[in-house]
């Protein structure tokens, strides 16, 4: 009862310090959506440096995502139980060590070990952040005003991070990419102060580690599964693997006295449509990235500077569309502005398939750009602010987990099929021994993309179908 009391204090706190809050909750979210690109544009020179086939760099980033989403409901939980500030110190720390150790790896094993350090840390940072903003702003107002800004740092920060990218992997080599994380992470935590100060429910603290472990490595043998980096019976193999490790889960879930999942959160058909949702459209977004960094540097000859640039127009338009639509979502049912977003976004994925080796940025990238990043930002704002305000206060913490764990689920999963998509279209389109031809490559490419537009398309009919919730209404929390 205590705790409920002292968490309850989170929503009686001044207007300007849940404000200030608010930018240091931001801070340290644009540092976890940043980790997910910031390498994107310096993996060229990395695969490079280090010496790692095409058919292995999807594990720089998915080793990221997955340690990130297998960790993410043992993240939910510790921060609820632990006490959501200590829990916010504890990320910040981890993860601030682990971009230290990337950066000074030798070799692709130790930087795929640090990248999944690197998503341990932030699997308790994310849905500790997620929680802090949603007790915080419990009016529709205040609450869509400050969604609209995590919605457009958690989106545009992805792109942010492929510039800063750029800039580092040119002036001070990839490396900087991963050390540009610990001034970061030192400025946010001195900004802890300002955070809600919610104590954790310690009486009864049970970490169900085994559950924790079963998804994980369930997740890590999907991936790898869709990798296209094992042959297929490997592949089957891996994937009948998951999924016997995701029954074993659900079965533990359900018997554990202390469970990472409560089941019962998942007869909530909207959470379950707003986690799909997310899942589809990050793994579009994030396997356009992957694949949009490749078009521009090896067919257009673009540097990693100039690539980390080329996507400013596209965080530009998200930032925008995520103002607008977090000012309108306490008007109006989520899916009006879900569904057209990812037909918006799909639209522009298309584009992305008429790319030839010919192409040029202005006409044929820049369009595709816009129509992504305005689809997107009508998309997560809404989706993550609707499925944190259907929990109960008790269960905030896991809530935002789950969510979060769908997004980074897409973004793993995403990321190593779209990689093996373009490879395995690359190898079809290339006729000649030796090295792929550009013309080839573009052909996997757009291969790619066409993929990523038709789970953006799918992400559209399953919001349609499952997010049926009217106008927002004042959280009773």
């Amino acid at each position: 009862m205590d705790a409920m009391v002292r968490s309850g204090s989170d929503v009686t706190a001044p207007p300007a310090r849940r404000w200030v809050a608010l930018v240091v909750l931001a801070l340290a979210q644009l540092t976890i959506a940043l980790d997910a690109t910031v390498v994107n544009v310096a993996l060229p020179s990395a695969q490079a440096a280090l010496g790692f086939p095409d058919v292995q760099r999807h594990w720089v980033i998915t080793a990221y995502t997955t340690a990130f989403g297998g960790m993410l409901l043992l993240g939910g939980r510790v921060s609820d139980q632990l006490g959501r500030r200590r829990a916010f110190l504890v990320g910040l720390a981890g993860f601030g060590l682990a971009s230290g150790l990337g950066a000074l790896a030798p070799d692709l094993a130790v930087l795929a070990v640090a990248r999944g350090l690197q998503g341990v840390f932030a699997a308790l940072l994310a849905p500790t952040v997620l929680a802090l903003l949603s007790v915080s702003f419990p009016d529709p107002r205040g609450r869509g005003r400050a969604f609209a800004v995590f919605g457009a740092v958690a989106g545009g920060g992805g792109a942010i991070g492929l510039v800063l990218g750029g800039l580092l992997a040119e002036t001070v080599g990839w490396r900087g990419c991963l050390f540009v994380n610990v001034p970061i992470v030192g400025v946010t935590a001195l900004g802890a102060r300002y955070l809600p100060r919610a104590g954790g429910d310690t009486a009864g603290r049970r970490w169900d580690v085994p559950g924790a472990l079963l998804v994980t490595t369930a997740l890590v043998s999907v991936v790898a599964a869709c990798s296209g980096a094992v042959p297929t019976a490997w592949a089957v193999g891996l994937l009948v693997v998951g999924g016997v490790l995701l029954a074993a889960f659900v079965r533990r879930e359900s018997r554990a006295p202390a469970p990472l999942l409560p089941l019962r959160i998942l007869a909530d058909r909207v959470l379950v449509g707003a986690c799909l949702t997310v899942a589809l459209a990050v793994a579009g977004l994030l396997g356009a990235f992957l694949v949009l960094t490749y078009v521009l540097q090896v067919v257009l000859g673009f540097s990693p500077l100039d690539t980390g640039l080329a996507f400013l127009p596209l965080s530009a338009a998200l930032f925008a569309s995520a103002q607008v639509v977090g000012r309108v979502m306490a008007r109006v049912a989520a899916r009006v502005l879900v569904v057209p977003g990812l037909l918006v976004a799909a639209a522009g994925m298309l584009l992305l398939t008429r790319l030839t080796a010919q192409s040029t940025f202005l006409t044929d990238v820049l369009p595709a750009e816009l129509l992504l990043g305005l689809g997107t930002g009508a998309v997560f704002t809404p989706v993550i602010s609707l499925a944190t305000a259907r929990s109960p206060r008790q269960d905030v913490g896991v809530t935002a987990a789950v969510v979060s764990t769908a997004q980074q689920l897409g973004a793993s999963i995403g990321v190593a099929v779209l990689n093996a998509v373009a490879a395995v279209a690359t190898a079809v389109a290339t006729t000649a021994a030796g090295p792929p031809t550009v013309d080839a490559l573009v052909a996997g490419y757009t291969t790619a993309v066409g993929v990523a537009a038709g789970a953006l398309v799918v992400a559209a009919v399953l919001a349609a179908l499952l997010i049926t919730t009217g106008r927002p209404t004042a959280s009773a929390r």
